[in-house]
């Protein structure tokens, strides 16, 4: 299989390991534990076999092994030696930087190989809250730093996309019946694209027997218009990550209540950064700093 070869400054290998670069490079001189290669202008830069490498060392000395002891062993022993202490506990911080390298691989057979080895011991809700969440949570950091690219986000999120819609489907095919008695209507607003979040409430929500409609992404407040006419109860829950932006989130809030909510008891529920922005109390919409906190109304 051809490899596509990613290049990475010592300050990226610091982003992504959480080793000092200073600390990098003073296991490079002293031990020999990578052999950069240089640009035209002696620029160091690495491989994406040092930063696996980088990332297993980085586990092993968390672990307290240490670095003259590591600088020892080959790269198979290394290997090796964290597949040894490999454990439950350790299991999600290894799949952690699994993922990071099939991101930067793009590399697809990693990313399911790691998923299908987690999911013999963990669920999809552990998964997905021990290791898709934090990993998500890192990319968000690496974009500051300029590490990531746009298209190694893309690729990564897609993946964890799919395995989401499976799941959600493993839930639909096991309902029995729908309720229209509550029912709830899931949504992003016009230009939020960012969809993880939004589909694991649905599939928490269905999980607990909720009878969800889910309508994706950039969705228009008068397109819910029509959904408000055929069952009695609707909780809309929404996710604002990104839009509506900060300045405009009460207006759209504003409108909707007015749009939506007025005839009938229906709620708002909304999750995500820019929901912190409510700052008045609108009958019907009510924000939620976190997910586990909103699932214990329902």
């Amino acid at each position: 299989m051809n490899k596509i070869l990613t290049v990475f400054s010592v300050k990226d290998l610091e982003n992504l390991s959480g080793i000092k670069a200073h600390t990098i490079r003073i296991w490079e001189k002293r031990y020999e534990l990578f052999a950069p290669q240089r640009t035209d202008n002696n620029i160091r830069y690495y491989t994406t076999d040092d930063l696996k490498k980088l990332l297993n060392i980085a586990f092993l000395n968390s672990f307290g092994y240490k670095i003259s002891k590591i600088a020892a062993l080959s790269d198979g022993e290394i290997k090796d030696l964290v597949q040894q202490i490999h454990s439950e506990k350790t299991s999600a911080s290894i799949a952690i930087a699994n993922f990071k390298l099939a991101m930067f691989h793009f590399d697809s057979a990693l990313f399911h190989k790691t998923y299908d080895d987690l999911k013999k011991t963990k669920s999809f809700e552990v998964i997905f809250e021990e290791v898709f969440m934090p990993l998500l949570d890192e990319i968000g950091l690496l974009w500051q730093t300029e590490t990531l690219k746009p298209i190694h986000e893309h690729f990564i999120s897609s993946l964890i996309r799919q395995k989401l819609f499976s799941a959600i489907e493993h839930l639909q095919l096991q309902q029995e019946s729908v309720s229209n008695d509550e029912v709830f209507v899931l949504f992003l607003p016009l230009q939020e694209i960012h969809e993880l979040g939004i589909l694991y409430v649905h599939y928490l929500l269905l999980q607990k027997g909720k009878t969800v409609v889910y309508l994706g992404e950039n969705v228009p407040v008068a397109d819910l218009k029509s959904v408000t006419s055929l069952f009695d109860k609707i909780t809309f829950v929404s996710y604002f990550t990104v839009y509506p932006t900060t300045d405009k989130v009460n207006d759209y809030l504003l409108d909707f209540h007015y749009e939506i909510l007025q005839e009938k008891g229906n709620q708002l529920w909304i999750l995500g950064r820019q929901s912190q922005f409510l700052n008045k109390e609108i009958e019907g919409i009510r924000s939620f700093s976190s997910i586990k906190d909103m699932l214990m109304l329902t």
